[in-house]
């Protein structure tokens, strides 16, 4: 719909020469030869601008600002001024005016002026339309939640997702950061192109290398034929990169160069590839402390940090818990083809107020495990975990400090509990505790836990 103008201006000549300008551009125009006969239309029809003269018989331009209310109407207001009246167009624009023009103006400086304004309402409107909208969702592509974190983290997205701005996920594992990636990616206009996913922490150097920049046979032992890394397959679309945090030192700068010049050469080759990718990075360590440390470059961390978008954990935004265990209710009784289960008050309670040191990623499998192992058509208090249940005590963060047990003695304890659940079975305790497996490996071989033969199993 075409925007509509409305031109207030006691010369004749001078209102209808205007009209013509804004005419040509597609725009609708009416006119008025002052300030009380402007108030009449913008009474009867609204307008997107108004263009008015100061100086007008009956009512002039500044009393029209006062009197018509521009933050109420919605309209934007550019008001013309001769030379030595600056003055007045600025206690004009302090009553409301959006912007001037000093007589005699060219054509052009009234169009760019116009389409200037309208962009910036029209970008308003749909901020604010998207606004109104995310208010009234409960999930957002594969996001789930109506927190007001949530509904923020929303509007980053719908902006971000328009463009092939690098993104920074941070947040504490299990928290949904490839959700994010994913979802950016889908909301865009590259949704058809490829989504190429890799975690940065969980291979050798050598191997994260090949990986991430590809290989010519030859390269390394092993190398039988040539290889496109990740930045190749996911040309054209969308590259998530987990554990950014992980990556070694000396592959920094080498990435640092793939993303600037977006180009990689593979090893083994001398001749750089180019590359057309969307940069999604997430880490769960402090990337800035990582600077400080030496231990993470601080020109990748600022090249990669153009959008950053904080995941909160979930005991931050206990009011998305009941959603999330309807989401997951309703996805596992689908896979386990029963009737979605009801969930007694007091176990709900109990799920509300839990810690969930494994945020999202630990919800999801306990109420798994409620479909895995019950077959109650309800989960009550008796089919939650102990730790969930049995929370009599002051959650984590109010503990006395004699009280409180170190993050090491935690994670062991719960890395040995979920190798005692799966006796031994590293790939069913790596799942348990929604980890990867080779993680699962160093951890077992940072906290000794091979050596207790109650725990060791098979693969």
């Amino acid at each position: 719909m075409a925007a509509r103008i409305l031109l207030v201006d006691d010369e004749i000549n001078m209102a209808k020469t205007q009209a013509k300008i804004l005419q040509r551009k597609g725009y609708v125009v009416e006119t008025a030869s002052n300030g009380r006969d402007a108030l009449r239309l913008l009474g009867e029809t609204p307008f997107d601008v108004v263009i008015t003269d100061l100086k007008m018989p009956v009512m002039d331009g500044m009393q029209l600002l006062r009197e018509m209310n521009v933050k109420e109407r919605g309209c934007a207001v550019i008001v013309l001024t001769g030379h030595g009246t600056i003055e007045s167009a600025v206690e004009a624009m302090q009553h409301g005016a959006a912007d001037y023009l000093t007589k005699p103006f060219n054509p052009e400086e009234l169009l760019l002026k116009v389409d200037k304004l309208l962009e910036t309402k029209r970008l308003r409107e749909e901020v604010e339309q998207l606004r109104r909208e995310m208010r009234a969702f409960k999930k957002f592509g594969e996001l789930i939640g109506q927190s007001p974190q949530m509904r923020n983290i929303y509007l980053l997205i719908a902006a971000v997702s328009e463009n092939k701005s690098t993104v920074l996920v941070t947040g504490e594992s299990g928290t949904g950061k490839e959700l994010v990636a994913r979802t950016i990616h889908r909301q865009g206009p590259w949704a058809d192109r490829p989504f190429v996913a890799i975690n940065c922490g969980a291979m050798s150097e050598t191997l994260l290398d090949s990986q991430l920049f590809g290989h010519r046979r030859g390269a390394f032992t092993g190398a039988i034929a040539d290889h496109n890394g990740v930045f190749q397959t996911a040309n054209g679309g969308t590259l998530f990169l987990d554990e950014i945090s992980e990556i070694p030192f000396s592959l920094q700068v080498k990435f640092l160069r793939a993303v600037q010049e977006k180009e990689v050469t593979p090893l083994g080759s001398s001749r750089p590839v180019k590359v057309d990718v969307r940069i999604i990075a997430a880490s769960n360590r402090d990337l800035e402390d990582a600077v400080h440390r030496g231990t993470f470059r601080e020109d990748l961390f600022y090249r990669l940090n153009v959008v950053p978008i904080h995941l909160p954990p979930l005991r931050e935004r206990r009011e998305d818990i009941p959603l999330l265990i309807e989401h997951f209710v309703h996805t596992f009784s689908t896979e386990y083809k029963v009737e979605p289960k009801k969930i007694t008050p007091e176990a709900m309670e109990k799920l509300n107020t839990y810690f969930w040191p494994g945020n999202i990623r630990e919800l999801q499998n306990v109420i798994e495990r409620m479909f895995a192992l019950s077959r109650s058509s309800e989960i009550s208090l008796a089919d939650l975990p102990g730790p969930i249940a049995g929370f009599e005590e002051k959650p984590p963060q109010f503990l006395d400090r004699a009280e409180l047990p170190t993050l090491e003695e935690m994670e062991r304890s719960l890395i040995g509990a979920a190798l005692r659940k799966s006796q031994g079975n590293k790939n069913e305790a790596a799942r348990l505790l929604a980890i990867d497996r080779q993680r699962l490996y160093r951890k077992i071989d940072k906290y000794q836990l091979e050596r207790e033969p109650q725990l060791g199993g098979g693969e």
